[in-house]
């Protein structure tokens, strides 16, 4: 299988300029690329290629020795690759008929990452063994880079990426070949709903609480995005009140991907088949404010509903329980959350009155009483199991 790896890098004062320097050549050859491409259609009809721009990078090179031409030429041509793909994306949503979203120029914040597609063309990752406490990776123009490696690295290194996030640099692998770390059975089955009250709600009874991260951080942020309003735009005043917003919503995130990891990892360790809801988080989080032509109603209550779901981070949970499940041959299965809070867990009478209240479930065929969220995911567990017998029956 594969896996990515995501470390702390350490760099010096001057290789954090040099990293810098790096992403502004690649963001500035990402941006050349598109306007190349823009240009040659709307004058003579012409698609370019990313062959055809890959060609072009030694001369570029040529032309730029000390900018363009002192970083890797695979690294760049990965650049050239994003544009692409990009490009192929927004082919595939016109074919479609969704909204397609033409590739845009990158600003200077819209530009984080650089990739080498292959560990020692431009980068070496252990590269000095002399050091065995210590670990480098090594980037053509920026040097030995020290790297925070809190964990071993399994498998073989496909790729090397760099990351900014902030003031922080990352260095992320993507490895080939990574095996399966597989947990013996647990011997259970688990139904999951997901909740705002509580993060999950298990068919157990259990219930995960929602920390509430960017709730926690309210305060903090509103004062900081304040501040940041009062500065002069273009002063280094205004800079520094932009990484002070940055560094708290990256803490936000960080905390929410520890919790995710924290609860799913005690979810995986304790249930051989976990049945969750497939929710369409996009939708469910849309904007309720319509147009002017037809105003939404409730605009203020979907608009709280709609912060408190992305702040208790359903998606993110799902993303790295189906990784962990995978890792350590668990059964994952996604059903329709159509109706299971409003279904009876005892009787299968389906009603909108069953539900009481968001807390309070009472069926009005039967007299059954529960939590309404632990009646859903019993309702869940139950359908995804039924699901499960039919595509092995078939």
């Amino acid at each position: 299988m594969r896996r990515s790896y995501k470390f702390l890098l350490r760099p010096t004062v001057k290789q954090t300029v040099a990293l810098t320097a790096c992403l502004e050549d690649h963001r500035q050859l990402y941006n050349a690329a598109l306007e190349h491409r823009r240009t040659a259609y709307r004058t003579a009809g012409v698609n370019i290629r990313y062959g055809d721009q890959s060609a072009d990078l030694k001369h570029i090179r040529a032309e730029d020795p000390e900018g363009q031409g002192q970083w890797s030429f695979s690294c760049q041509q990965a650049t050239l690759r994003r544009l692409d793909k990009a490009f192929a994306a927004f082919f595939a949503r016109l074919k479609a008929g969704r909204t397609p979203g033409f590739p845009r120029f990158k600003g200077r914040g819209w530009f984080d990452t650089v990739t080498w597609p292959k560990d020692g063309d431009g980068c070496r990752g252990d590269s000095q063994p002399e050091h065995p406490t210590v670990t480098f990776v090594r980037l053509q123009g920026i040097g030995h880079v020290r790297v925070h490696r809190h964990r071993p690295v399994k498998g073989r290194a496909k790729t090397i990426s760099v990351k900014r996030e902030g003031s922080r640099w990352y260095l992320v692998l993507s490895c080939d070949d990574v095996p399966a770390q597989t947990l013996p059975p647990a011997g259970a089955v688990v139904g999951l709903d997901m909740g705002v009250a509580s993060l999950v709600i298990t068919s157990d009874g259990e219930h995960l609480a929602n920390p509430r991260h960017l709730t926690a951080s309210a305060e903090l942020l509103a004062a900081a995005q304040q501040d940041l309003a009062r500065k002069k735009r273009g002063s280094k005043r205004r800079g520094k009140a932009v990484a002070r917003v940055a560094a708290l919503h990256a803490k936000v995130r960080r905390q929410r991907l520890d919790g995710a990891h924290k609860a799913t990892l005690r979810l995986v360790r304790d249930y051989d088949v976990i049945v969750h809801e497939d929710l369409r988080i996009a939708n469910m989080t849309r904007s309720a404010s319509g147009t002017l032509e037809a105003p939404g109603t409730n605009v203020a209550q979907k608009s709280g509903l709609n912060r408190s779901i992305l702040d208790a981070g359903w998606g993110v949970f799902l993303t790295i329980l189906s990784h962990k499940a995978e890792s350590a041959g668990r059964e994952l299965v996604a059903v329709n959350p159509a109706n299971t809070s409003r279904t009876c867990a005892r009787c299968g009478h389906c009603a909108q009155e069953n539900r009481v209240t968001q807390a309070e479930f009472a069926c009005t065929a039967c007299g059954h009483t529960a939590h309404a969220d632990v009646n859903a995911a019993i309702n869940i567990l139950r359908a995804g199991l039924a699901l499960r017998d039919a595509a092995e029956a078939a």
